[in-house]
């Protein structure tokens, strides 16, 4: 027997044997989740200190000098009354003591809930949450591989696959029903889908301001009384108050006012574009955009003080070569943390935008760009990133398979964001002693067991056979088995959420365009 062999014998006799070391290693009990949603981020700082009050100042001195445009009447009213001004180029001016009033008083977090309670999170300081995002209106089809018109049933399907994903921590909607013309409709619709396929927080858009009291008033009955979404509001408006470069949106202010009427938190979403909305600079872009995000916030609070908003400043970049829209690469992975950090800075619950991959098809190019630009935001601190499940195509599309692979994905960011904790049990000085002393080895000790269970994601996905393992079990590529698992998802997860008598009266009421 060669020495290697001996050791190898002896060490299996003193173990129980590799196959018990295996089996143990193995044990079901490895289903703790190392690094749930909701970790700390902030460690990533692309910007200095220094520079983050730059840009800061900047944005303040763009409200207080240039200000902003087509301002509605009703806004212009409201804000005059609170102190601004009309400035010597005629715009609406905001000075910095009242901006920065404004800063202070806005709440720096609040509760974003579930119609489940369990999903329900408080949104603000520096703990990290991914989720859904983006207007889709083509689909990835499962069947064929290839991009098709997005329709009211994938949406739906979209939700109930989401409910069952772990890191997707709110659901908004991310296609849009192309099969639903009247716009109205469209919106309450949209609604109602999300309603249906999953009882995580939600966001939907109001398309017109006519569009929020039908809607909201569909989700008090689903909760089973007058008002009572007020109490617990389980969707935000995602909205577009201003419009780059520095002016309002009046139909976007009308919603706005709507939303908040009803006690519906917004989502203020600035996305300028790098040189062409926005200047190309990232510090540039990063002034600008913030400037802009607190003019959504002087919206909000010159009508209603307090009222929930999430300061979604989105860097958006595009290649001047053509100008279409990037939704990977480093520019936009920086230019997103960077917000991050900046809204962190202001103490306001932040949003922001990543894992918009470029790519069409689930591959290489969509992995790089997903994991590169959510792992960004994610150090950085944002605590509600958006676009972080599914999005492809330059979010022109929609995938069931990547929902699947960024869930997996979205577990090695978390653990990365969580990081290495220094401890005396986590040093492990006696367990090296153990070793060293004795089987010369960690395999199977119980330092390493708490470790496997405490320290380590495993994925489900991803491949980590040997080559001829792989092989011969057919060679599949990670594609196969995200749509192996959507379809598995969508053959058996249909959640019956809502109420039989609450869904009759809702379908009595509504045009209920969803046949399931």
């Amino acid at each position: 027997m060669t020495v290697s062999a001996t050791r190898t014998a002896a060490r299996g006799r003193k173990g129980g044997g590799r196959q018990a070391r295996v089996h143990k290693r193995t044990a079901p009990e490895l289903e703790i989740n190392p690094a749930p949603p909701g970790q700390r981020g902030g460690s990533y700082k692309p910007l200095s200190d220094a520079d983050v009050d730059t840009v800061i100042a900047t944005a303040l001195r763009l409200l207080d000098d240039l200000g902003m445009a087509e301002v509605p009447d009703v806004l212009m009213k409201q804000c005059l009354a609170k102190g601004a001004y009309i400035n010597a180029r005629g715009r609406l001016a905001f000075p910095e003591a009242m901006v920065q009033r404004i800063i202070d008083t806005a709440p720096k977090s609040f509760v974003f809930h579930g119609r489940d309670p369990t999903h329900s999170f408080e949104l603000g300081g520096d703990r990290v949450r991914y989720g859904t995002g983006g207007a889709a209106v083509q689909t990835l089809d499962l069947d064929t591989g290839l991009y098709r018109a997005s329709t009211l049933n994938d949406l739906y399907d979209f939700a109930r696959v989401a409910d069952t994903l772990t890191n997707v921590s709110w659901f908004t909607r991310c296609c849009i029903a192309t099969d639903v013309p009247d716009i109205v409709d469209l919106d309450i619709n949209t609604a109602f889908a999300l309603l249906k396929g999953t009882t995580k927080p939600l966001g939907t858009a109001f398309t017109v301001a006519e569009s929020v009291d039908p809607i909201i008033d569909m989700y008090d009955i689903a909760l089973g009384g007058s008002d009572a979404f007020r109490a617990a509001p389980f969707c935000k408006a995602h909205i577009s108050p201003v419009i780059s470069p520095l002016r309002y949106g009046e139909d976007a202010v009308e919603v706005a006012l709507a939303c908040i009427r009803r006690g519906v938190p917004l989502n203020c979403i600035i996305a300028a574009q790098s040189g062409a909305t926005a200047p190309a600079t990232p510090a540039g872009f990063l002034a600008q955009s913030t400037a802009e995000t607190l003019a959504a916030l002087v919206m909000v609070n010159v009508f209603e003080p307090g009222h929930p908003m999430i300061f979604s400043n989105w860097p958006f970049v595009i290649d001047l070569r053509t100008g279409a829209f990037c939704g990977g690469g480093g520019e936009i992975a920086i230019m997103n943390a960077a917000a991050a950090q900046i809204s962190n800075s202001l103490g306001l619950p932040s949003g922001v935008a990543c894992s918009m991959s470029d790519a069409k098809a689930v591959d290489a190019q969509m992995g790089a760009e997903k994991a590169m630009t959510a792992l960004a935001a994610g150090l950085a601190g944002g605590n509600m990133i958006y676009e972080s499940s599914g999005m492809m195509a330059s979010l022109l599309g929609a995938s069931f398979e990547a929902f699947i692979l960024d869930d997996e994905m979205l577990s090695h960011i978390y653990r990365a964001i969580r990081g290495i904790e220094v401890t005396d049990e986590t040093l492990g000085y006696d367990a090296i002693c153990d070793a060293v002393l004795g089987e010369g080895h960690f395999l199977g000790g119980a330092h390493t067991m708490s470790a496997m269970q405490r320290d380590y994601y495993y994925p489900k996905l991803a491949n980590r056979d040997d080559p001829r393992t792989w092989g011969d079990s057919g060679a599949p590529d990670i594609w196969q088995r995200a749509r192996s698992k959507a379809r598995e998802i969508l053959a058996t997860h249909h959640p019956t959420y809502l109420d039989t008598a609450a869904e009759l009266d809702i379908r009595k009421r509504y045009k209920v365009l969803l046949d399931v």
